[in-house]
């Protein structure tokens, strides 16, 4: 389940970087099919984090935690498309959400159920 889950974002993460290139590029068409493919994997990094989060029994606020950051970065991810298609200020929400993401994937890594980097 894990593996689903890490799988799930990082393919978010390419899909939020090939939309907000596609409206960059003005290629609104494609970056709405791609905005629409996304939100698909929104529902399945909130699924996959669910199940992750209800199969470990001994919770403590770490894991809350990362649900709430998890989250977060699910949203902010859909601002950034958002603002950028239409065409306002970014350079706060680039920095929330690279801070967050940040902070999700080390907290992520950390947890027992992530991988032993740290």
């Amino acid at each position: 389940m894990t593996h689903m889950h890490i799988t799930t974002w990082v393919i978010a993460l390419i899909l939020v970087i090939v939309a907000y290139g596609l409206y960059s590029a003005g290629n609104s068409k494609g970056a709405k099919i791609t905005h629409m493919i996304l939100r698909l994997f929104y529902i399945l990094i909130i699924i996959t984090g669910a199940q992750l989060l209800f199969m470990f029994t001994a919770w403590n606020g770490e894991y809350i935690a990362k649900a709430i950051l998890g989250l977060v970065t699910v949203g902010l991810m859909e601002m950034l498309l958002i603002r950028k298609k239409k065409d306002k200020g970014m350079t706060g929400i680039w920095i929330g959400f690279i801070v967050v993401l940040l902070l999700t994937i080390a907290l992520g890594l950390r947890l027992p159920l992530g991988f032993k980097i740290f």
